[in-house]
Formats: structure tokens, sequence, C-alpha cells
């Protein structure tokens, strides 16, 4: 996600003038504490090899992963480790996945049912499709593609187990201030209103890709750091809801956008969040990144929830493992928390 619209934060939120595969069950996310997990990306130079991250995950109690494409050295390493793992379809294999259900059902054989020992948590149908980007006819392949891997995977008896659903950026959000009144921009509700839908009839969680740093970034003069940081005292909106951090803002925006589709059921589960700890000017620092990614565990790990949607944990993952150095912008390759060397880059506790 590299954009959020402006509305969203103008609030930012101003006051006074001053910017203020385990088995899971169709409720598990009321039942079970959330715990962090994090994004293994592996656009980067020296990375360590699939087997010495899994130590590496280990080692720093972290139980949870996202994988964004069936990389068999990945999948290989992570069976039997315990760690659960959001499988990533990727973008180029949505038209083919979609095109017929022995096509998802070969998909699935080839990298879900061939690795009984890997704890498969969600698979993740595509990443950040939307009809808002010039993507060759993509966003129409979504849905048929998960379909065909739902019913790939409830063939294979794993439906109990293994949650599909698709990733998604904060920019699909049109009018989204108040959060109360968070509703989908007019140019996707085609596409992702259905989605929706046949999320809630499985009782399967939307994936949302939450990126406050590019909220930020796009809106300096709205958004006050310290309200991205989880710094900020809070601040109440017009509405008399008192919001503590805009992460929590953006979440009940998207929220209050489901519900208004018939996604009253549907749970966020937020697939990537970060902070880049230098490439963009002071906003992004060392200091900056740890303090993000620290208060960050300590909410989502916490019961507070969000006010749209208090009392619980929200699980979330980390955005990145490490550094990736073949993206762009700069800032773009220094999402990581730990080096290549498997040294941490700041204290961070899982």
């Amino acid at each position: 996600m590299k954009s959020l619209k402006s509305d969203l934060v103008t609030l930012a939120i101003t006051g006074a003038g001053k910017p203020y595969c385990s088995q899971l069950s169709n409720d598990f996310h009321q039942l079970i504490r959330a715990q962090t997990g994090v994004c293994y990306g592996r656009l980067g130079s020296g990375l360590p090899s699939p087997a010495d991250v899994v130590a590496l995950c280990k080692q720093n109690n972290i139980k949870r992963m996202r994988i964004y494409d069936p990389d068999q050295s990945t999948l290989q390493a992570l069976a039997g480790s315990n760690i659960e793992v959001i499988l990533g379809v990727p973008n180029t294999d949505l038209q083919n996945v979609a095109a017929s259900q022995d096509n998802a059902n070969n998909w699935v054989k080839n990298n879900v049912i061939n690795y009984p020992n890997v704890k498969f948590r969600y698979i993740a149908v595509g990443n950040e499709i939307s009809p808002l980007k010039c993507m060759a006819g993509c966003p129409d392949f979504v849905l048929p593609a998960i379909r065909n891997i739902f019913n790939a995977i409830s063939a294979a008896g794993l439906g109990n187990q293994i949650k599909v659903s698709t990733a998604v950026e904060t920019g699909l959000i049109g009018i989204s201030f108040p959060p109360s009144a968070g509703t989908f921009q007019p140019q996707v509700q085609m596409f992702i209103n259905p989605i929706v839908q046949f999320l809630a009839s499985k009782g399967a969680p939307l994936l949302v890709n939450v990126h406050l740093y590019y909220v930020y970034i796009n809106n300096p003069e709205s958004v006050a750091l310290d309200f991205a940081l989880f710094t900020a005292s809070g601040i109440t909106l017009p509405d008399g809801v008192k919001y503590q951090n805009l992460f929590d803002v953006i979440l009940d925006a998207i929220y209050s956008a489901i519900e208004g589709v018939g996604g009253s059921s549907v749970e966020i589960v937020v697939s990537e969040t970060g902070w880049p700890s230098d490439g963009g000017g002071q906003a992004t620092s060392i200091h900056n990144a740890r303090t993000y990614n620290n208060n960050l565990i300590k909410h989502v790990n916490g019961s507070s929830g969000t006010p749209r949607r208090p009392g619980k944990a929200i699980e979330t993952y980390i955005f990145n493992l490490f550094d990736e150095d073949q993206k762009i912008p700069e800032y773009e390759n220094h999402f990581g928390i730990f080096l290549p060397n498997k040294k941490g880059k700041y204290p961070i506790s899982f």
C-alpha cells in the first residue's frame, strides 16, 4: 500500500489546530490471543538461508510468518517448525488458478498438500490487487481464484484448518472520516463487495496491508507523527469516539466499510505493517522504526482491540523480517527488523 485517501487522516487528526495450519473455528479470533508474526520477503541481497531464517524466528519467539509465494526451500524449512504460515498465491498465478478447478487443485496439491508438516493458517490469493491500478484484468481473477482455492482446500479435508482470503491495501477505502462512516471507493465496490461477502459466508478474515508510514509521508501536514507511532495521548473525533492511535482509526474505517457490504462477521488480519529505519528523511530512523514496531506489538497483543471491535487482540504481521534492497523507492529497502547477519537492527520483543 502506497497511499490512503486523505479524508481518512485529515482528522489526524486535528484538534485545537494541533494534530492530535492450526485448527481454527469460525470464532477463532475471539478465542485465542494474537501472536504477532512477521513477513518474510526475499528481495534482498545476502539473506540467510530459509533454514537459518526459520531458526532465527524460533530463537526470537516468532510463531507466525507470511510468505508471498510457495518457495519450495522455504516450505521445506518450515516443515516441523510449528510456525503458522500465511502462504501467498502470487499475482502472476491468479489467472491460471482462476481458469479452472483442476488448476487450483494442482496448485494446492503441489504447494499445500505436499507439505503436511507445515502449519498453514491462511492462503492469501493475490496481494494488493485493485481496480484502481492498471493490472490487465487481474481484479477479475481474484474472486474466481479464491473460490477455486477454497474448493481445493475443502476437498482435501483442510477447510477447518486453513482459511482462504486475499490481501488488500487500504487505498480501497473512499469515505473514511470519521471511521464510523467508512466506505469503499465507488470504483472498487464491484471488486471488493463480492469478496467480502464470500469471506463472510466461509468464516474467513480479510487480510489488509496497513502501512502508516505511507499515510504519514503522503499527508505530512495533517498526520501527527506521534499519533502514527502510538505515542500520542489520543483524540476524540466528531462522532464522540476517542482514538489513541492512527492504526485503530484505519482499522475501524475498514471495519465500517466491510460491515456496510455484508461483512459484519468478517475479521481483519493485518497482513503487513511496519516502519522503515532509513531512506525517507527524518521520519525514517532506527528510533522511529523501533518505537513503531514495539508499540504495535504491545497494542495488538493486548486486549483493547479498536473502539469499533474492542476487547480482543489483533492478528498482525510485521513487515519485514529483513531489508529488501531490490526495491524502490529507497525507503522500501529499510523495513527489516533483522540484518542479513541475523543480528537485530534494534531491540524488539515478540
